[in-house]
């Protein structure tokens, strides 16, 4: 395979420019180290580090690998033997390959109630760029992004949309549920039982002890394996990425896991994937079309996935240069069933039973006999099209994976409402939400931030009926939009029949009516600003409605008393992100 066969002319549409260092990489590649005057320095460094032999592993392709391994995320704890085998494999079919280990690899669960949890959404756009820094730093033909949790998939995708090179993205995959069927999830709403003394201490030590059996990202459809199963459907990612586990059981007790050879079979063919890419020339700007965002939205109705995954698609739509609205969203979920509820939603169902039900083949094969005609079944994907990997016999079991006419609801399981709360979008995932809680109306609760709503709820101060506010913890208000998974779990736990809605964001393993990225947020002069305690809330997730039943006269009084924000972190890297982060209908990019 030589150099001068994958490097043609892009039949991509044209990317957005960002600098004309990332020009030169999209039109030459490793030529920039290879062709010029630099390429004897270049060889020598390069040879110092092992990654050629001679002067004529210039000639190769290069493709650089970028892992994400770390300890500090079970999702991320394998990777390096991920990365060894891919490695291995891409030097088999003849790449010279690069290969970068990166930072700033948050694990939600572990930040989670603290202050770190600040940093999490931010630490998307710090992937995005130590990515770009790397490889224009480091010019190569083809990248390939080893990933799994949070913020790093959807980093590392973003990245990919900004540079434009062939590239491909590779999950670490799902947990697996614990012997018991409990995933981390479980924990979080056990603390909840804990304070409302429906379980004792030593039950929930017991619980932390036995929820996660193994590597892999946690095993519900969190906001992980949601993005993992949505880079499927959007095409940068191989079939089976999203549910095929990164263990497996390696005895009959269920006490011990191994490397699950499935997903060692999917690094390799992601390998192979890659030099298909790179021989065909085909670019993220070649996959990443409005077609392709409509399938990644359709999929997410379909499976009911986090709402994360509004904001983390928003935001590769921004980075590939498509602009996509909110209201489109509620289009797609009109003609969308929702035929797979995988925990939170439906706790006794994880990952692993959607693989082995067909996985995101299957449930897109379902949704495109629906009728909708929304599937774009010719959309291009690093393999070929969507329609490739819904060729098999794929039929829904009627459980995991329900028939159309069989479905959860007739609409999708993500919905966005507006209102006067909320002008420019909020977000509910009506997966998780019971028939009873569709239609709410309460009184507002109101917190100034997620740890004031946490001690109130576990101290009694929500009662059934209210609507819980929690506000200043949007993107700038945080900053950084940390996730609210105690007070949901709290409410949840103990069993309140309660709503919470907040400018901030919730973890993929929210269930209820919690609605999340109300925009503009209230660091932004947003209404969620101006509401009083005692104010009435309604919200209607079937008419995608969110107000407040205060007159606009009164509103508006209130607005002229509203104290100017004051940011609530004024050094360091969080008050740049702060300074320059964008709403949460906008994806929550950087404005530069």
């Amino acid at each position: 395979m030589k150099k001068e066969k994958v490097m043609g002319k892009s039949k991509s549409r044209s990317p957005l420019f960002i600098n004309e260092g990332i020009e030169a990489l999209r039109k030459k590649g490793s030529r920039i180290l290879t062709e010029g005057k630099i390429k004897h320095p270049v060889a020598s460094l390069m040879k110092g580090a092992r990654v050629i032999r001679s002067m004529k592993d210039l000639d190769r392709p290069m493709v650089t690998i970028v892992n994400s391994y770390t300890t500090h995320i079970p999702g991320h704890a394998h990777l390096n033997v991920l990365g060894d085998l891919l490695r291995q494999e891409l030097e088999s079919l003849g790449f010279t390959v690069w290969y970068a280990n990166i930072g700033g690899a948050i694990c939600d669960g572990i930040a989670m109630g603290h202050f770190g949890m600040k940093y999490s959404l931010p630490s998307r756009e710090l992937i995005s760029d130590q990515i770009e820094s790397i490889i224009v730093a480091h010019p190569c033909d083809a990248w390939i992004a080893l990933g799994n949790c949070d913020k790093i998939g959807p980093g590392m995708m973003n990245a990919m949309a900004r540079l434009n090179l062939p590239a491909l993205y590779l999950s670490g995959g799902p947990m697996l549920a614990s012997r018991s069927g409990n995933d981390f999830i479980t924990v979080y709403e056990g603390l909840g039982k804990r304070a409302a003394n429906k379980m004792s201490e030593s039950e929930l030590d017991a619980l932390a002890e036995t929820c996660c059996p193994g590597c892999g990202s946690c095993a519900g459809m969190f906001t992980a394996n949601s993005m993992n199963c949505l880079a499927e459907a959007v095409g940068l990612a191989l079939p089976g990425n999203g549910t095929i586990t990164a263990e497996v059981w390696a005895d009959e007790t269920k006490t011990l896991t191994k490397l699950n050879p499935e997903r060692i079979e999917l690094t390799r063919a992601a390998a192979g994937a890659l030099k298909f890419c790179l021989e065909e020339n085909i670019r993220p700007s070649d996959i990443l079309t409005r077609a392709a965002f409509d399938n990644a939205f359709i999929t997410d109705m379909a499976m009911g996935g986090s709402t994360n995954t509004v904001l983390h698609t928003l935001a590769l739509a921004n980075a590939a240069g498509v602009d996509y609205d909110l209201n489109r969203i509620n289009l797609l979920s009109a003609d969308t069933p929702c035929v797979c509820k995988v925990s939170p939603s439906r706790p006794e169902v994880h990952l692993e039973d959607v693989h082995r039900c067909g996985g995101i083949p299957a449930i897109l094969k379902e949704i495109s006999h629906s009728g909708s005609g929304w599937v774009n079944l010719d959309a291009t994907t690093v393999y070929g099209t969507i329609g490739d990997a819904l060729k098999k016999r794929l039929v829904p079991d009627g459980d995991v994976i329900r028939p159309v006419e069989r479905a959860f609801t007739k609409d999708g399981g993500l919905a966005v409402l507006f209102g006067n709360i909320a002008p420019n979008g909020a977000v509910v995932k009506v997966a998780g939400v019971t028939e009873d809680m569709m239609q709410f109306e309460g009184p507002a609760v109101v917190y100034e931030s997620q740890d004031a709503a946490l001690s109130g709820i576990l101290g009694g101060e929500v009662k059934d009926g209210d609507v819980v506010v929690i506000r200043y913890e949007g993107p700038k208000g945080g900053p950084g939009m940390q996730e609210m998974l105690a007070p949901t779990a709290a409410i949840s736990g103990a069993g309140l029949r309660a709503a919470l809605i907040t400018d901030g964001r919730f973890s993929g393993g929210t269930r209820g009516l919690c609605i999340g990225h109300i925009s503009p947020e209230a660091a932004g002069g947003g209404p969620i600003a101006l509401i009083q305690p005692g104010d009435r809330i309604r919200i209607d997730a079937k008419a995608r409605s969110i107000d407040v039943l205060v007159g606009e006269e009164a509103l508006s009084r209130r607005r002229v008393d509203l104290p100017v924000f004051e940011p609530r972190v004024k050094h360091g890297w969080l008050a740049r992100y702060a300074a320059h982060v964008t709403s949460a209908d906008r994806g929550a990019v950087m404005d530069i």
